[in-house]
């Protein structure tokens, strides 16, 4: 049976958030209101300050990109999160990247699961060559509009159930499975794997990695190395 590997990709390995990216880039565009910013602003300076938590500062994008997102047609958004990915595609980190080249050079199954938007992540993951991609899937309404809605929230937002679709849907081998993830929202993932990786965790997943004696790998500028 075939090996399979599960990649978050924010923060793990894009070098920052997709959905930040495409908030900006609608923004830029005029697609979403400069107002947009407003929903989101005060949690970043805290975050950039290190006086606030990052998950604070992505719950108010998550809360922005789902207000601003209703009514934008389907192509527009679509166009934009392909320039996105042309222009910030190649910004990830090498200890991933180089895993990935690695494992499907020796058959693995590769799998990406975030929380950002499947239509900006299927274009992002098509160069890395991952063989299935699960994201947030946005609900299309008239006019090929988006309604604001996520279809299937309770799914996405599970790891571990995306991580047993796979292994049931696609018939791959538990041994020597390996998941790598940053926060502690890949707990459920890491916990699925044989082989779980925590690459450049945040502190609560840093703290659960080492009681459960997780690997903790870090990249550093140009340094990669293990604690």
């Amino acid at each position: 049976m075939q090996k399979v590997a599960f990649f978050d990709i924010d923060g793990t390995v894009f070098r920052s958030s997709l959905l930040i990216e495409l908030v900006e880039a609608c923004i830029r565009e005029g697609v979403f209101s400069a107002d947009a910013r407003d929903g989101y602003g005060h949690a970043y300076t805290l975050w950039t300050n290190r006086e606030g938590e990052y998950n604070t500062y992505m719950e108010a994008v998550v809360k922005t990109f789902l207000k601003y997102i209703q009514g934008v047609h389907y192509g527009i958004f679509a166009d934009i999160g392909r320039k996105v990915v042309t222009e910030q595609g190649r910004q990830t980190y090498r200890y991933t990247r180089d895993l990935i080249k690695d494992l499907k050079s020796k058959g693995y199954y590769v799998v990406a699961i975030s929380q950002s938007p499947k239509t900006v992540l299927d274009e992002f993951c098509a160069s890395y060559g991952f063989d299935k991609v699960y994201g947030r899937i946005y609900e299309i309404g008239p006019r090929d509009c988006f309604t604001g809605r996520v279809t299937e929230i309770d799914f996405i937002q599970d790891k571990a159930k995306v991580v047993e679709r796979v292994f049931e849907k696609e018939g791959l081998s538990r041994d020597g499975s390996i998941g790598v993830g940053d926060t502690e929202s890949d707990i459920p993932l890491l916990e699925s794997v044989e082989m779980p990786i925590c690459f450049n965790p945040n502190k609560i997943l840093y703290t659960y990695a080492q009681k459960q004696k997780w690997p903790v790998i870090v990249e550093r500028k140009d340094v990669v190395y293990t604690i």
